[in-house]
């Protein structure tokens, strides 16, 4: 102020000071207006915060996890690993063409843990999960909530390309969680994730369908048709229910992207309903199999097999003892239908196929030196 009075005097300064408090005082109301109005802020006449999502009432969500906590499980893995390693000095390519593997050092044996989640689906003990979580155990154990003493479980059924698997303990009377209709979620539904990440027992995480349909690669599994949610999915999470605001699983989280924040994956409900009982009674999931390996139709190749556009899918390959084969279809022919089905990609003779069941006859039309034919093949399991 003293500054100002001395180059402005003081009626000027104040009169200045005035108008910056102005500025300040309007520019700070015109970015409250601007807010978006917060579920958790005090509603005028109210007199406090519920602290809930929009649309929920405060108890919704509470009574959810109270409701189907008791049926999600811990799954504790052991794996014996056998390793042997050349001694450090004839670790020379020299040496080992001579002398082999007879400096080898003896067999170590070590034991890898693992840990993930699962959900009870039926009262005498069968509980679902992820392949991956139990693929190489040697030893499985499932801890109930509230009880301190593991159950030992044995791995009733599993699926690689899936991603499933179901155990069995030996108890009776158990909590489980009904299996809903991911078929019907949307996009921006709220969504509770229930697991033990990091060995933290029964952690809750909230948010959204962010996605269906995903197909995300991940070491050598190929998901094809995953949910994407918001809600916080981190390791030991794997095998542990996603649910709907009915209390509902509508997926089994299966991955995270390392790469990103807010995003988790998770199976759809509806791919488990087609398949827990083969799971649970055979052991194992028929796949349905053409015996076909396919290319995309390029302008190239479109133009070297005289098409009339790039529609359909090449068969690059054809397996030997398949239905394909004993149908007729050979290299180089272009699926354009799949019984009744206009086939334009790869990717859509693929789905077609994976959705047919086993022992279906189908009908085939195709193009071979630029005339169309038809034959019916017999869809097996692989």
């Amino acid at each position: 102020m003293q500054t100002l009075k001395k180059f402005f005097g003081t009626k000027t300064a104040a009169a200045f000071l005035t108008g910056m408090l102005l500025v300040v005082a309007v520019t700070f109301a015109v970015n409250l207006h601007g807010l978006p109005h917060l579920s958790w802020a005090e509603e005028a006449g109210q007199g406090e915060t519920t602290g809930t999502l929009p649309g929920l009432s405060p108890d919704t969500i509470p009574d959810i996890v109270s409701s189907v906590s008791p049926a999600v499980v811990r799954i504790d893995t052991t794996e014996q690993i056998n390793t042997r390693e050349l001694h450090p000095f004839f670790n020379d390519p020299f040496f080992q063409h001579f002398f082999g593997d007879q400096f080898q050092t003896p067999s170590r044996s070590r034991v890898s843990t693992g840990l993930g989640s699962g959900f009870i689906v039926s009262a005498d003990g069968y509980i679902l999960t992820n392949e991956h979580v139990v693929s190489s155990a040697d030893t499985i154990e499932v801890t109930l909530s509230g009880r301190n003493e593991p159950y030992p479980a044995k791995k009733i059924g599993a699926d690689h390309d899936l991603d499933l698997a179901v155990l069995k303990i030996d108890a009776e009377n158990l909590p489980t969680i009904p299996l809903g209709n991911s078929d019907s979620i949307r996009v921006g539904d709220w969504v509770i994730a229930i697991g033990n990440p990091y060995g933290l027992d029964h952690t809750v995480t909230v948010g959204v369908i962010s996605a269906k349909g995903r197909p995300v690669n991940m070491r050598d599994r190929n998901y094809k048709n995953l949910l994407q949610t918001d809600a916080s999915i981190n390791p030991g999470n794997s095998g542990g229910p996603l649910l709907n605001l009915k209390g509902e699983v509508v997926g089994i989280n299966t991955a995270i992207n390392a790469d990103a924040q807010g995003i988790g994956f998770a199976i759809p409900s509806s791919t488990v309903q087609s398949v827990i009982n083969d799971l649970i009674n055979k052991g194992s999931v028929d796949h349905p199999w053409l015996g076909v390996y396919l290319q995309t139709i390029n302008s190239e190749i479109a133009q070297y097999l005289g098409l009339e556009d790039q529609n359909g899918a090449l068969i690059a390959q054809v397996a030997n003892g398949s239905p394909a084969e004993k149908a007729g279809l050979k290299r180089g022919d272009v699926v354009v239908e799949y019984n009744g089905n206009k086939i334009t990609n790869p990717n859509e003779l693929t789905d077609l196929v994976s959705e047919t069941p086993v022992g279906s006859q189908v009908e085939i039309r195709f193009i071979r030196g630029g005339e169309n034919k038809t034959v019916t093949a017999t869809i097996e399991a692989k």
